[in-house]
Formats: structure tokens, C-alpha cells, sequence
């Protein structure tokens, strides 16, 4: 048995040492995995706010095209027909005047 100890210490020791370092290593790469969703939650939040504004942006060009169609379907009148009514004035030339007597 003394001849086996020795292994099994040798071999505890292995363990251990192999569960130290996975300790180790996992934090750190749930960390780099965290950063990582971290930076691809950003990525998409930012590709988000972007698909948002351009919707925007179409929407409101939209409405613009329905405002300049409505402009144009509006039909202009024509001022309204005033009739004008002949002067009933006569002017005279008396020499290098002129008079003008109206009615």
C-alpha cells in the first residue's frame, strides 16, 4: 500500500492542481463571454437605432410625397370676373389745359 500512496497522492495532487486552474480560467472566461455579449448587446442596440432612424427618416419622406400630392390636387380658382364699368368722363383740351369732367 505504501508503494500505491505515493500515485495517489501524485494523483490528488494532479487533480487539484487541473481544478485549480479550471477555477481560475472560468471566471475569466465567463468574463471574455460576458464582454462579449456585452459588446454584441451594444452592436445590436446600435444596428436597432439605426434601422429605427432610417424608418423614420422614410416615413416622414413618405408623408411629405402625400403632403406635395395633396398640394397639387388642390384646384386653384380663378379670381372672380369684376366688371368694370366705362369711365363717363370727357376731357376737354381748353388751350394747353386739359379738363376732365366726370359724371
Amino acid at each position: 500500500m505504501s508503494a500505491f500512496r505515493p500515485s495517489t497522492i501524485f494523483t490528488s495532487a494532479m487533480l487539484a492542481t487541473a481544478m485549480l486552474l479550471v477555477g481560475v480560467w472560468l471566471p475569466a472566461s465567463a468574463q471574455a463571454l460576458n464582454s462579449a455579449t456585452g459588446n454584441n448587446a451594444l452592436i445590436r442596440q446600435n444596428d436597432l437605432q439605426i434601422l429605427q432612424n432610417r424608418v423614420q427618416r422614410q416615413q416622414y419622406q413618405q408623408q411629405q410625397q402625400q403632403y406635395r400630392a395633396q398640394d397639387r390636387q388642390v384646384v386653384r380658382q380663378p379670381p372672380p370676373v369684376v366688371q368694370q364699368l366705362k369711365p363717363s368722363c370727357q376731357t376737354q383740351i381748353i388751350g394747353t389745359t386739359a379738363v376732365s369732367n366726370c359724371r
